[in-house]
């Protein structure tokens, strides 16, 4: 599992830091948990949205190669005659 560096440190006599500062780098780390699941959810939805237009895009491509001669298909049988 992934832990952050703590964001206090220990004090010079060596005792762990006090329970109010773990409650703040507990709110802190929240905090960026929030922010992370909030990015999280919008690159998920632009992905989708990309997704979409890029099927709209394809669809049209493939409608104006459909339409035009230049991407049709030719007969190489009848041209040697």
């Amino acid at each position: 599992m992934w832990r952050r560096k703590s964001y206090f440190q220990e004090s010079d006599s060596g005792s762990t830091v006090s329970d109010s500062k773990l409650d703040c780098e507990q709110v802190m780390m929240n905090a960026d948990m929030e922010e992370l699941s909030a990015r999280v959810d919008a690159v998920k939805e632009e992905n989708l949205k990309l997704k979409s237009e890029n099927q709209v895009l394809g669809q049209y491509i493939e409608n104006l190669m459909s339409a035009s001669s230049v991407f049709q298909t030719t007969d190489t049988k009848s041209k040697r005659k």
